[in-house]
């Protein structure tokens, strides 16, 4: 009973560090094992085919089960926060959200712009929203290892801006990143959110219901042509606000410690090239590195320091203008949406590889200058 006292915001801080090492730990057994002697079997059981019921279109390999399948799990649980938020958190009034809507939109149009600035006449212009995305767990893990010296409020801040963020990576994926339209799915889909929506508002919205008619949503919206994950979080809008606390700590542990660690074991299966040097000095590797580690701390920065000048909003309680421009830096690692988005954006496997290999090195830089700038002791920043 007592776990599900405490608030979602403060126990998805307090458990976020475990997210984050989890995360660590699967992506380098992932990289050791792809570069090891096991490496093509190891690859072979990512891409095994995998035909569950005959006759219908799903996905056909392992790695499209967990990108398409188990991932809508994810989403869900992210609209669900979203909702939370939008409804009674962060982001419930035009005074608190405007502060962690500005800095997210900053986040995700400086770093876009740049990857544009390097790739926007090549064949890897479609990648623009790779350096657009923060991984809400692994940038909050990375901010508590410094303990009581990053304010409480800086890391709601973080959380808030990190939510509004995948908000943005989610229209980006459901706008630019699907396929071909089947208006006739997609008008299935439709049907299938109208008769959900009538059973929440009537009361007769039950888990078995969620449960079925989620996964005909999901079906539905896969093969629309639209991205399947985004029926958990149209399924996650319908969710009654007095059940979002109830199923998010129901989804908690199994999305962050079996989803997430999957998704992470089977999309960073990375074979790094000998001449990876030659591959990290491509117009597409430039344009998701500096995108993360400078576009990132510098979007957030500047569209905050506007919406605080203007009056629009305060900073966070108890933080300085370094402190803001280190969570700005952590919300570089890109990892889980960024490598998400890598997979749909490219469908060559050497661009992939680049592509991961860069969110990688981002997320590396990005830890390393936020963790030197949130040290920084507040009476040596003035």
């Amino acid at each position: 009973m007592r776990k599900q006292l405490i608030s979602p915001i403060q126990e998805f801080i307090k458990d976020s560090r475990a997210v984050g090492v989890t995360l660590l730990v699967c992506t380098v057994v992932s990289l050791v094992l792809a570069n090891s002697g096991f490496s093509e079997k190891y690859l072979s059981i990512i891409e095994r085919e995998v035909h569950p019921v005959k006759g219908l279109l799903l996905p056909h390999t392992i790695l499209h089960w967990i990108n398409d399948g188990l991932m809508a799990l994810f989403f869900f649980l992210v609209g669900m926060e979203i909702k939370r938020e939008l409804l009674l958190g962060e982001l419930s009034s035009v005074k608190k959200a405007s502060l962690p809507i500005a800095a997210a939109l900053g986040g995700m149009i400086v770093p876009a712009l740049i990857f544009l600035y390097f790739n926007g006449q090549s064949p890897y212009h479609s990648g623009w929203g790779i350096p657009m995305a923060t991984d809400i767990a692994f940038s909050l893990g990375v901010a508590s290892l410094l303990g009581s010296r990053v304010p409480v409020s800086l890391k709601i801040f973080l959380m808030a801006l990190a939510i509004i963020d995948d908000l943005g990576a989610i229209a980006v994926i459901a706008v630019f990143y699907g396929g071909v339209i089947n208006w006739m799915y997609l008008l299935a889909g439709a049907v299938l959110v109208l008769v959900l929506y009538l059973f929440t508002k009537f009361g007769w919205q039950r888990w078995g219901v969620t449960l079925v008619g989620g996964i005909l949503l999901w079906y539905c919206i896969l093969n629309s042509g639209i991205h399947a994950t985004i029926a958990g979080v149209l399924i996650a809008f319908l969710v009654p606000l007095g059940k979002l606390s109830h199923y998010e700590h129901s989804l908690h542990d199994f999305v962050n410690f079996i989803i997430l660690p999957l998704f992470a074991l089977a999309n960073t299966a990375i074979v790094i090239p000998d001449n990876i040097s030659e591959a990290l000095m491509t117009h597409l590797s430039w344009g998701i590195i500096t995108g993360l580690v400078v576009g990132k701390p510098l979007g957030i920065s500047l569209f905050s320091w506007l919406t605080i000048r203007s009056g629009l909003s305060e900073p966070p309680t108890g933080t300085s203008w370094v402190q803001l421009v280190g969570i700005g830096a952590l919300a570089g690692i890109g990892f889980t949406m960024s490598i998400f988005i890598t997979m749909l954006a490219f469908a060559d496997p050497s661009a992939q590889n680049i592509s991961k290999i860069s969110i990688l090195l981002g997320a590396i830089l990005s830890i390393i200058l936020g963790l030197v700038l949130l040290a920084i002791p507040r009476k040596n920043q003035n």
